[in-house]
């Protein structure tokens, strides 16, 4: 049964990675731009449910809708404030490098307020774990509540893009901005939502990931978020299916590198994924290649 047991802890930890990369995938597909601040977007949602549940004694599911509702907020203010300038600058480069200063200015703040010293983060899961064959097997109730929340949350935004006027919209800004505009949609609106989204997704992993890992500093969401980034170039990027997918297979492949190989070379593992998969197939496992006209 340890494969097993395994294998459940790797699709946990990719369902965390698969909700990350969401943010990502759903900001390169609209906006095409790579917000390399959303990892500590996560994290700040993870100071606000350990301030509202240690300092104020808030529920816990009360304090996760706060922390959506901060991290919105903080997502919508960066993209208006640090990328809406520069969006028609026609360079990549400027908006990757503002992104990696947002990055920092996030952590540093974080430092500045919270201090270095790492939090024993409480969990915000209550669920009772799950036994299967008399015991052999142990599924932990934050595993079940994260694998399904992700099912949850992926299904929810298919039907989002599909089903509303909004989802449309994102869909007409992500395949021609220009004609967008003259169509009548608000490109600015359409893309403060898609960061809004990305945002309030990050706030949801954050406490996933810290009632599994329960440990918070200033650096929690950095490697996830670069991880993540990695799922969402695995399956696609701009795929939202692609990024679930990239976000399994990742978490699976380093849970059973840990296990089988080396915990020291997980990360290695996991970043020569990206190499591999950029050489062979650079669009990703759900990526299509886009014709661009000179």
């Amino acid at each position: 049964m340890s494969f097993l047991n395994y294998l459940i802890s790797g699709i946990s930890l990719g369902s965390i990675y698969a909700i990350i990369a969401l943010g990502y995938t759903m900001v390169y597909g609209i906006a095409k731009m790579l917000n390399f601040a959303h990892g500590d977007v996560i994290m700040i949602g993870s100071y606000v449910i350990y301030m509202s549940m240690t300092a104020a004694g808030i529920n816990p599911i009360v304090s996760v809708l706060l922390a959506m509702i901060v991290c919105t907020v903080l997502g919508v203010v960066v993209e208006r404030v640090a990328y809406k300038p520069l969006r028609g600058a026609g360079s990549s480069l400027a908006v990757l490098i503002t992104a990696i200063g947002v990055s920092y200015l996030l952590e540093n703040a974080a430092l500045l307020i919270f201090g270095s010293n790492p939090k024993s983060f409480s969990s915000v899961i209550t669920v009772p774990d799950l036994t299967l064959a008399g015991g052999a097997l142990k599924i932990q109730g934050v595993t079940i509540v994260t694998i399904v929340t992700s099912i949850v949350i992926l299904i929810a935004l298919q039907l989002f893009i599909n089903k509303t006027k909004e989802g449309q919209a994102m869909l007409a800004v992500a395949a021609d901005n220009g004609a967008a505009t003259l169509m009548g949609i608000n490109v600015n609106r359409t893309i403060s939502l898609t960061f809004a989204i990305g945002s309030a997704l990050a706030a949801i992993a954050g406490a996933l990931m810290c009632s599994a890992y329960p440990t918070l500093t200033p650096y929690t969401g950095a490697m996830p978020g670069i991880k993540a980034f990695v799922a969402a170039v695995l399956g696609g990027i701009g795929s939202i299916p692609g990024a679930m997918i990239g976000g399994i297979v990742l978490g699976v492949v380093e849970i059973l590198g840990k296990a089988y190989i080396s915990s020291q070379l997980s990360d290695a593992i996991v970043f020569s994924i990206l190499v591999i998969v950029l050489l062979i197939k650079p669009t990703g496992i759900l990526g299509k290649q886009i014709q661009e006209k000179v």
